[in-house]
């Protein structure tokens, strides 16, 4: 993997999105439907905070777990939005940015994934997940010498 190549030739382009005003129901539903760690919340296109999987269970991890409490879980998950839980400071890239930058942020920070703006647009995002099926997809130049490295 080049280092130095550009955050978009291994971010993810395909969002699926919610707006602040949703309600928490449908962030659950997503979250169920998807296999994604982080929703981004746009507002026309702009990205105004992010949720992660963690982020919605602990606020669900307050719901009680008994059967009969069911419709009361259903209920606070209708009554409660997208912007009561989402992270709105965010730190943002752009598309041009080289992937030695993203590492160094997640590195630096607790951050799993980085929005990707273009004219204050969001495009993409990417994760350390990203990073890592880049790597894990690389074949070697000489496989002879990985296979005779391995059987030695």
């Amino acid at each position: 993997m080049n280092v130095f190549a550009p955050v978009s030739s291994i971010m993810t382009r395909d969002l699926v999105t919610v707006n602040p005003e949703d309600s928490l129901k449908t962030v659950s539903e997503i979250f169920e439907k998807n296999r994604i760690h982080h929703l981004p919340v746009v507002r026309y296109k702009k990205i105004v905070g992010i949720i992660s999987h963690s982020d919605f269970d602990h606020f669900v991890g307050g719901l009680s777990r008994y059967p009969e409490d069911r419709f009361l879980n259903e209920s606070r998950l209708k009554h409660h939005t997208a912007e009561e839980i989402m992270t709105a400071r965010l730190a943002k890239i752009e598309p041009d940015d080289r992937l030695n930058a993203v590492i160094d942020i997640f590195c630096l920070n607790r951050f799993h994934a980085l929005p990707v703006v273009e004219n204050d647009e969001l495009v993409g995002i990417i994760t350390p997940f990203d990073i890592l099926r880049k790597l894990a997809s690389e074949k070697p130049l000489h496989p002879e010498d990985v296979y005779e490295t391995i059987l030695n």
